[in-house]
């Protein structure tokens, strides 16, 4: 079970609270997008085994998006962070480093 932590509030609760939304940091497409890119943005991401960024929201608190780093394969959380901030802080990028020697955020950005 995941604990996460909500930035907003501060609220610490299992994964039953909140409701993931999906990955996070990807280029969305608008209704101009043409049918390559849309179909891209719908059907062919990639579903990493380790470090991965995923929305979430507080449903049973404050309500508000925001984003979980964590490892598929061990369940281990980074940390949290808001869900307008366009990368993950330096504090959660060094703790992913230390758990995974080599990773880099440019790899996902």
């Amino acid at each position: 079970m995941l604990i996460l932590t909500c930035p907003y509030c501060g609220v610490s609760g299992e994964e039953t609270e909140f409701h993931g939304g999906g990955e996070a940091h990807l280029k969305r497409f608008g209704p101009g997008a043409s049918e390559a890119d849309f179909e891209s943005y719908l059907f062919h991401r990639e579903n990493p085994k380790g470090v991965h960024f995923e929305r979430w929201r507080h449903v049973n608190g404050c309500g508000k998006w925001f984003i979980a780093a964590r490892d598929t394969a061990t369940l281990q959380v980074f940390g949290t962070y808001p869900a307008q901030t366009t990368e993950p802080p330096q504090e959660i990028r060094d703790k992913i480093t230390a758990a995974r020697p080599g990773w880099r955020w440019r790899d996902f950005a």
